[in-house]
């Protein structure tokens, strides 16, 4: 057994005999200060740190590590910088869509280093991120301003426009099996789906999900394919099967969720970040996510 895979095993024995939360019921995880208007971006570390952006100030990156201690991991960003989306790849580098310099970053976890990954000044923003399992990544580019938006995949390390003049960008999503891109259109309420190539090329756009009312920002799948969507007003994370079909929603104590991110030692607990109470919420789900998946696919390697 590998190192990797000996520590998932005593984190998660230990969390299964101390874990009593009911599945689907939001509680509060930690409080992380009163400014909470840009809070967002949640993602999990290998060694289950999360991580989320602009607590405290904007630039900022905190994270919240295994024992529940809250911290600044980066004070600010160079340059300006203000970071909305976090990714992990499978080398353990994390990647923020800076949307003030139209740019991706990778930070280096051990050193803090931080280097430009792609940038173009011609694009709006990168909003939000997803990572293949090649560390392919897909990004989200709203114009808030004019309820449009473009669709972003990151090639050798630059931009390319996969698709033009949609709505208004913003959670962005890859299925389990790799064989669908979600992405959402906040000010449209829709959630569009493509099909993905094994060279990750979309195709046979369609609408996957509209809502009558309030608004829509991150997403994230579990590893059966279910889509949790946060729903900024409503105070919701909707979960919406493979098929189409809303299968729960789960209240929340805030209005304003931005993003979720799945974590925890056996990857079934959800990690809202909101940004109207100075609190990450959190909630236990029936599977584990995705991403947890795919960090175990990659210990085993």
């Amino acid at each position: 057994m590998s190192l990797r895979l000996f520590i998932y095993f005593i984190l998660f024995s230990c969390f299964a005999c101390t874990n009593q939360q009911g599945i689907y019921e939001a509680y509060d995880y930690a409080y992380v200060g009163d400014y909470t208007l840009g809070l967002e971006g949640p993602a999990v570390d290998f060694t289950g740190n999360l991580y989320f952006v602009n607590p405290l100030k904007k630039g900022t990156i905190g994270t919240i590590n295994t024992k529940n201690e809250f911290s600044l991991f980066l004070d600010s960003l160079p340059n300006g910088s203000v970071a909305n989306g976090i990714r992990f790849d499978s080398n353990e580098s994390m990647y923020l869509a800076d949307y003030t310099n139209h740019q991706v970053l990778r930070v280096d976890l051990t050193t803090k280093s931080i280097e430009t990954f792609a940038y173009d000044s011609l694009i709006n923003q990168p909003n939000d991120l997803a990572i293949s399992k090649n560390n392919v990544l897909f990004a989200s580019d709203p114009n808030w301003e004019k309820s449009t938006g473009n669709l972003l995949k990151v090639v050798d390390q630059k931009f390319s426009i996969v698709e033009a003049n949609m709505g208004t960008t913003n959670g962005i999503e890859i299925s389990p099996d790799e064989k669908k891109l979600y992405v959402n259109e906040s000010v449209q309420r829709t959630i569009w789906v493509y099909d993905l190539d094994p060279e990750l090329t979309i195709s046979n756009k369609r609408v996957f999900y509209t809502f009558d009312d309030f608004g829509l920002d991150g997403m994230r799948c579990d590893s059966k394919g279910n889509l949790y969507v946060t729903r900024h007003g409503k105070g919701t994370v909707v979960v919406i099967n493979p098929q189409g079909e809303q299968i729960q929603e789960v209240q929340l104590k805030g209005k304003k969720p931005s993003n979720i991110a799945f974590g925890g030692t056996d990857g079934k607990t959800a990690f809202v970040t909101l940004q109207d109470r100075g609190y990450i919420e959190a909630f236990r789900t029936k599977f584990p996510g995705r991403a947890h998946m795919m960090k175990l696919q990659n210990a085993k390697k």
